[in-house]
């Protein structure tokens, strides 16, 4: 394979002698620059964080670390006496043939501008995506990281988040804890209700406002069925969903209010005598 005489006239310029001296010198640059580099993107984090998301001013000091990083090594080059320009030319050629191998990347890169700009979740907010629920510990350019409730590490490519359905549960400082129960035929519902409010003015992690609701979804084939929703702010939500349940357990069994179970009639055609049913039981086995 033979090179271009341009490649070529390039490649001389590129590795001509340097002195001791140039050598020396660019090492200072890499040295003291790199360290500014660290330093003043550090710099504009703490300030921008101030008035921005921290996924925005995490975004903003990688940008910054990397442009200074960059020109730090360009103005070592520099000092080296090596041609900037067929290094550009060759980067230009580069960064083609790079941008057409990484068509996935370059979506990702994308996507992940529309979420710093959407802002459809931050840093520390818990979000479900598709059947993965964690708190979020970044935001990148290529992808996010989650860390799961059984603290596991999860990678999504910030490409899938955009195409997926996303659930913020910590969008809102409060939520609604949705209770779905059921009593027997012979409760008084209103009763029930009363019950039911006595135990959530009495719970403090219990917000009086919005203020609880009842609303009946129908009747069951063994109960009244119905649902009691009480809300809480986003840090005591899991604190009152149980707390609440094992409270209202508590006050039905003090009240005598029946939480009822599946029954069933039988009956038989002709029979004028009671019927005794017996439970026999095999040893090792089922009843």
């Amino acid at each position: 394979m033979t090179v271009p005489a341009e490649w070529s006239l390039g490649l001389e310029k590129l590795f001509t002698a340097v002195s001791l001296t140039a050598v020396l010198r660019t090492i200072v640059v890499l040295v003291v620059g790199l360290g500014l580099a660290r330093l003043l993107s550090v710099a504009a984090e703490n300030i921008i964080g101030r008035r921005t998301s921290p996924q925005g001013a995490m975004l903003l000091r990688r940008a910054i670390n990397y442009v200074l990083v960059s020109l730090v090594i360009l103005g070592a080059l520099n000092s080296l006496g090596i041609e900037l320009g067929f290094l550009l030319g060759a980067a230009g050629v580069l960064t083609v043939a790079l941008g057409f191998a990484s068509q996935t990347s370059a979506s990702n890169l994308i996507s992940g501008l529309f979420l710093v700009v959407e802002r459809p979740f931050v840093v520390g907010d818990v979000i479900t995506v598709d059947d993965v629920t964690g708190e979020v510990l970044t935001i990148d350019m290529l992808s996010t990281k989650l860390r799961t409730f059984d603290n596991l590490y999860v990678r999504m490519p910030n490409e899938t988040i955009i195409k997926s359905r996303v659930t913020n549960l910590t969008h809102f400082p409060i939520r609604r804890i949705d209770l779905r129960l059921g009593v027997g035929y012979r409760e008084d519902l209103a009763r029930v209700r009363a019950v039911l409010d006595a135990v959530a003015a009495a719970n403090p992690l219990c917000l009086d406002d919005p203020q609880p609701l009842f609303l009946v979804q129908g009747f069951g084939d063994s109960a009244q069925q119905f649902q009691y929703s009480v809300w809480a702010t986003r840090d005591n939500y899991l604190e009152l969903r149980n707390s609440i349940q094992m409270q209202i357990k508590a006050a039905f069994d003090r009240e005598g209010i029946e939480i009822p179970f599946p029954h069933r009639t039988l009956r038989l055609e002709g029979a004028t005598l009671p019927v005794h049913v017996i439970e026999v039981g095999r040893e090792g086995g089922d009843s």
